[in-house]
C-alpha cells in the first residue's frame, strides 16, 4: 500500500544527481509515491531507466510531448504532487525558476505548481558565491521557496567551499517533517551569545555563533510549525521568512522570551552570558594595571522558562556547551534545569565548536537512553531533533485521541 504523500523530484544536471538515486530508493522504501523529471543534462549522469526501476513510475523527460500534453502532463504534474523537490538544483536552474520562465517543461511545471517546493542547490563554491548567484536566491527565497543546503565541503571538482549539495539524509528529513506535520505548533529559539557592557565599547561575551539555533528555527519553520527566533549579535546571513527578534543582552533575551509565550517548544540553545554589570556611561580609561569589575548574575533564561508554572512549554530543551565531562555535566544540568531535554556538546574540539559548520550532539533525557548524533553539518543535526520534537508530539496527539 502506498502512502499518500505524493513527491515530484527533479533531477537537474550535476555531478550530485547520482545521489538523488538514494533518495527515491529510500522514498519508496517509505511507501511515499515518486515521480520524477530529468533534465537532459541530467541524463548524462543517471539514466531514466535506473531511476523507473526506482521509483515504480514513468520518468518525464524536459520536453513537450504532442501526446501526452493533451493530457496536460505540466499542469497535471503540479496538481499531483504534495511537495516538488529540486535535486540537485544547478545555478542555471536556479536563475530559470527565479526569473519565473516558462521556456520548457520543468519551469512550467513550477510555475503552475501551488505546492511547496523544495530546492537542493549543487555547484562550485564560485559559482554560489557569484553576485548574479545570490540575487536569484533572494528571489527564490522572498517567494517562499525553501532551500536545503548547500553544504560546505570538499567539492567534485577538488576545491573546498559552500556548495555541496546537502546530504540525502537532510533532504530527506527536511521534506518528510513538512509532509508528516499536521500539528499545530508554535515554538520560539534562542541562539547566539549575548554581550554584557562594561562600558560603551568593551563587553563580556562568548564565541557563539548561533548557526546551530538559526537552523533549528529555520528548520522548525520549514516543517510548518510556527517559528520565533530571539537571536543574540550574530553574523548570520538570515532568511527573511523567518520572525527573528534580535537582542544584545540577557536582559533583553529573557523579554524577548516573555513576550513569545505561551508557545508548544520553546529550544534554548544560546550561550547567555552568566554575569552582567553596571554598564559605565564613559569609556574606562587605562589609568592603572587593574580593573575591578563587580559582577552580577543574571537571571537564568532556561531555568526561568520551565519552572514558570503558568506558561511552561509542553516541550523545553536546553543546550549544554561543555568543555570536559560532557554527559555528566549536562545530567546535571537536565536536574538543575528542570527542563525536558539536554543537548550537549564538547565546544573544546574545534572542529564542532562554537564557529565550525559541523557538530556532534548527545541528547540527554530523564529515565531515557543517551542519543548520540554523530559529526555532521549543524543543519542536518536540527532536521534531526526536529523529526524527534515532531515524532514526540505526534505520539502524544495519538495517544491523546486513543
Amino acid at each position: 500500500m502506498r502512502n499518500s504523500k505524493k513527491i515530484l523530484i527533479i533531477i537537474s544536471g550535476g555531478i550530485a544527481a547520482y545521489k538523488t538515486l538514494d533518495l527515491i530508493r529510500s522514498l519508496v522504501s517509505q511507501k511515499f509515491e515518486v515521480k520524477t523529471i530529468l533534465t537532459k543534462t541530467a541524463e548524462e549522469f543517471v539514466t531514466p531507466l535506473s531511476i523507473s526501476s526506482l521509483s515504480k513510475n514513468k520518468v518525464y523527460q524536459n520536453k513537450f510531448d504532442l501526446n501526452e500534453e493533451i493530457e496536460m502532463d505540466h499542469i497535471a504534474l503540479s496538481r499531483w504532487a504534495d511537495l516538488i523537490l529540486v535535486a540537485p538544483a544547478t545555478a542555471n536552474i536556479l536563475e530559470n525558476i527565479a526569473n519565473g520562465s516558462a521556456n520548457d517543461f520543468i519551469n512550467t511545471v513550477i510555475l503552475a505548481s501551488d505546492k511547496k517546493i523544495f530546492l537542493a542547490p549543487a555547484m562550485n563554491v564560485k559559482m554560489w558565491e557569484n553576485k548574479a548567484t545570490q540575487l536569484n536566491i533572494s528571489k527564490l527565497r522572498s517567494r517562499d521557496f525553501i532551500l536545503i543546503g548547500p553544504s560546505v565541503g570538499e567539492l567534485a571538482c577538488g576545491e573546498y567551499g559552500e556548495g555541496r549539495m546537502a546530504s540525502i539524509n537532510e533532504i530527506e528529513l527536511t521534506i518528510k517533517n513538512h509532509l508528516n506535520n499536521n500539528l499545530k505548533l508554535n515554538a520560539l529559539v534562542t541562539a547566539g551569545p549575548t554581550r554584557e557592557y562594561i562600558d560603551p565599547v568593551r563587553y563580556i561575551s562568548n564565541e557563539s555563533s548561533g548557526i546551530q539555533g538559526y537552523q533549528l528555527a529555520k528548520k522548525l519553520n520549514e516543517s510548518g510549525v510556527r517559528t520565533k527566533l530571539i537571536l543574540g549579535p550574530s553574523k548570520i546571513k538570515t532568511d527573511k521568512n523567518l520572525d527573528i527578534t534580535k537582542v544584545t543582552t540577557a536582559d533583553e533575551m529573557l523579554e524577548a522570551v516573555k513576550r513569545c509565550l505561551p508557545v508548544d517548544i520553546a529550544i534554548f540553545s544560546a550561550a547567555v552570558a552568566d554575569f552582567k554589570t553596571k554598564k559605565k556611561d564613559f569609556k574606562i580609561k587605562k589609568n592603572n594595571n587593574e580593573l575591578n569589575i563587580k559582577l552580577q548574575q543574571n537571571i537564568d533564561i532556561l531555568k526561568f522558562v520551565s519552572t514558570h508554572n503558568s506558561l511552561r512549554p509542553k516541550l523545553v530543551i536546553g543546550f549544554a556547551a561543555e568543555t570536559g565531562h560532557l554527559i555528566k555535566s549536562a545530567k546535571m544540568k537536565l536536574e538543575q534545569k528542570h527542563c525536558d531535554w539536554i543537548v550537549a556538546n564538547d565546544v573544546s574540539d574545534q572542529s564542532i565548536g562554537f564557529n565550525s559548520m559541523n557538530n556532534e550532539v548527545s541528547i540527554i533525557q530523564k529515565g531515557d537512553e543517551i542519543e548520540k548524533i554523530t559529526k555532521r553539518d549543524k543543519s542536518e543535526i536540527a532536521s534531526m531533533l526536529v523529526q524527534k520534537i515532531l515524532k514526540k508530539f505526534s505520539i502524544n496527539e495519538n495517544q491523546s485521541l486513543n
